[in-house]
């Protein structure tokens, strides 16, 4: 009994005695916290911004009648490529060319009776020199020649007007480029006075692309030599790149958005007057720039700080000067150097100094999102 007493009391004792010895960690270093790191490295970094905007012609003309009268004929295809010049509306040229015959023998009429007028001028001039007439019938006799002269030249002028008269019933296109459906037919009865136009012709192997830009980014202003590729209303490219015009300098107060106007050659006429469309606008380019993920980033005080893990795994709290955002990594303008190895996910964990358990951090890579 008492030898049995005895073992039993030394089991005892023995499991007390092995659960106050201290546990030893199984992970080795217990105290190192566990962290990923990305070496930075330079890479080439664009920074560009996408837009919304409209499709505008670069040339846009309404043909509308100049004289009035009945349209005879149309002289061109619907949509169809046309030059400056070319006649597209016929109106009745009858009464414009009756008109321009009367003018015509008005100005024989005011000439014959010009000559008439210097004939009687001529002759009364040897007479009044030798008292034979008097001074007031001579006086008489020029003024009659100057009414002539100028009857002469308001006639003129009356048959230049009827002339244009005649050529205005040929309704022809102001500028090159592609006209619309025809708005009136023939037999319609047009005047120079008709509010709506016959056709219009637009001009599209050159357009404008007016973009909306906000006002925080306008703030920012557009580089000089700005790139702008123009994108379709889904966000895929469109092959088509063009060059900043002018930006407006009037924010909308409604919006809090100013105008951007582009242009961009078509020469294949891919772009229409009025089609949305969207423009990547290149603000900058950098050929060997810095970047961290966003979330590498935390603050003190307003100031923008990194863990750095040094050649001795000690982790450093860094003060960087962050520069642009694209797509969630931060350009770094100032305070890092290539070959560092900056704390991406465990830094919540860390202190100054802290000896750490670093791992290269392997980027997630992130699914193109389908634009519909």
């Amino acid at each position: 009994m008492n030898d049995n007493w005895t073992r039993w009391a030394a089991l005892v004792a023995a499991v007390v005695i092995a659960g106050c010895a201290p546990a030893e960690d199984d992970t080795g270093a217990a105290a190192a916290p566990r962290v990923l790191v990305q070496t930075l490295a330079p890479a080439a970094l664009t920074v560009s911004e996408d837009l919304p905007g409209r499709v505008a012609a670069w040339r846009s003309a309404e043909i509308r009648a100049q004289v009035g009268g009945i349209v005879q004929q149309r002289l061109f295809e619907q949509g169809a490529e046309i030059a400056a010049g070319k006649p597209l509306f016929r109106i009745d040229p009858r009464p414009f060319q009756a008109e321009l015959d009367m003018a015509a023998a008005s100005l024989q009429r005011a000439e014959a009776a010009l000559a008439r007028a210097r004939l009687q001028e001529q002759r009364l001039a040897p007479l009044v020199q030798a008292d034979a007439v008097s001074r007031q019938a001579y006086d008489d006799a020029l003024s009659a020649r100057d009414q002539a002269a100028a009857e002469v030249a308001l006639a003129r002028a009356t048959l230049a007007r009827r002339r244009l008269d005649l050529q205005f019933a040929t309704v022809t296109a102001p500028i090159s480029g592609r006209v619309d459906e025809a708005l009136v037919s023939e037999g319609a009865l047009v005047s120079a006075s008709d509010t709506a136009p016959m056709a219009r012709v637009q001009q599209i192997d050159r357009v404008y692309v007016d973009l909306r830009q906000p006002g925080a980014s306008a703030a920012a202003g557009v580089p000089a030599a700005a790139e702008v590729q123009i994108l379709d209303a889904g966000g895929a490219p469109t092959g088509l790149a063009g060059r900043v015009l002018m930006s407006g300098i009037d924010v909308d107060v409604g919006t809090g958005e100013r105008l951007l106007r582009v242009a961009v050659a078509n020469p294949q006429r891919q772009l229409l007057p009025g089609q949305y469309v969207q423009a990547r606008l290149t603000r900058a380019h950098y050929d060997a720039a810095l970047t961290l993920p966003q979330h590498a980033v935390f603050r003190v005080g307003g100031q923008a700080r990194v863990w750095v893990v040094d050649a001795q795994q000690r982790a450093h709290a860094v003060a960087v000067e962050l520069g642009e955002l694209v797509q969630r990594r931060y350009r770094v303008a100032a305070g890092l150097k290539a070959g560092q190895k900056v704390v991406v996910a465990g830094g919540e964990r860390l202190h100054e100094g802290a000896v750490v358990a670093a791992r290269p951090w392997a980027e997630p890579q992130v699914a193109s999102a389908v634009r519909r």
